[in-house]
């Protein structure tokens, strides 16, 4: 039983880290642009699907520039469609990312069709590892330490270098930024990439543990805003917390009572905001209240 359980908490913490990916990514998005973002989750499918077709047609070595393809696109939807509801009623985005997302999942039921596809892990990293009582396979803990990896790179983006200010500062007050001479056009549409980006990050990791279908966004969407409301708006280790929180909770659930894992993760939701209505770690962001 001791195994059982430790395994599972593997588990669950590569669900977190996927989860965090998607999830700050999300965030830096509303945090920047004010909106909330219901595509995120179709461009979470379309990682997975860009790197199901850069494997078939180039070989696994080519899988990365999966993401570079979906904030391609992102960044191109931001363009010619976000940029037109900057500033007006916060109902007209959530509408708009909504009606995307309905879209874009109907665009990966044409090219890719309806039925699921296979992706199997790398042959490199198949197989288990077994060390004392937890057994996990190899592409899990491959996943579990890129992750780490990416996340580390993006706190250091953010806190040291003068691209990441400006985002920070942006999320907090954009007019002010703007006045500084910085040409917020051009930040909101590689800000609109970025979150784009980390979640193909997550489709493209996510491609050989979930199932490579149209509807796996629903999957991605409804945890990544659980994970941002429990951890708290604004903030980057209340995000890294709440989705290792989720992920395990999510993992153990599944192994003891499969029919409550989808609900256990609103459960916890609901049992922080009753103690913390900003969440774990949330801020007071006056640019929202």
């Amino acid at each position: 039983m001791t195994s059982l359980i430790l395994s599972q908490i593997v588990n669950g913490l590569v669900l977190g880290f996927l989860y965090v990916l998607i999830a700050i990514g999300l965030s830096i998005i509303f945090g920047m642009l004010g909106i909330v973002n219901f595509a995120h989750g179709a461009f979470f499918a379309l990682g997975a699907y860009f790197a199901l077709t850069l494997r078939n047609e180039l070989g696994d070595v080519w899988i990365f520039l999966a993401p570079l393809c979906v904030a391609v696109v992102g960044m191109g939807i931001e363009v010619t469609l976000m940029r037109r509801i900057y500033g007006k009623e916060p109902l007209l985005g959530l509408l708009i990312t909504f009606g995307l997302a309905l879209l874009i999942e109907e665009i990966i039921r044409t090219v890719w069709g309806t039925v699921g596809h296979p992706f199997n892990a790398p042959a490199a990293l198949s197989g288990f590892i077994e060390y004392g009582p937890i057994l996990v396979t190899r592409y899990r803990v491959a996943v579990l330490v890129l992750t780490v990896v990416i996340l580390l790179g993006l706190w250091l983006f953010l806190r040291r270098t003068p691209y990441g200010r400006i985002i920070r500062a942006g999320s907090r007050d954009a007019e002010m930024v703007s006045m500084l001479g910085i040409n917020l056009k051009r930040v909101f549409t590689l800000v609109f990439g970025l979150g784009t980006a980390l979640a193909g990050v997550a489709g493209v990791l996510a491609a050989p543990l979930w199932s490579v279908v149209p509807s796996m966004s629903a999957g991605a969407i409804m945890p990544a805003f659980v994970v941002v409301t429990i951890g708290g708006l604004g903030s980057f280790a209340g995000a890294v917390v709440s989705g290792l929180l989720v992920g395990v909770s999510v993992a153990l659930t599944i192994q003891f009572w499969p029919a409550a894992a989808t609900a256990v993760m609103y459960v916890l939701m609901v049992l922080v905001l009753l103690v913390r209505p900003r969440g774990l770690l949330g801020e007071r962001w006056e640019r929202f209240e």
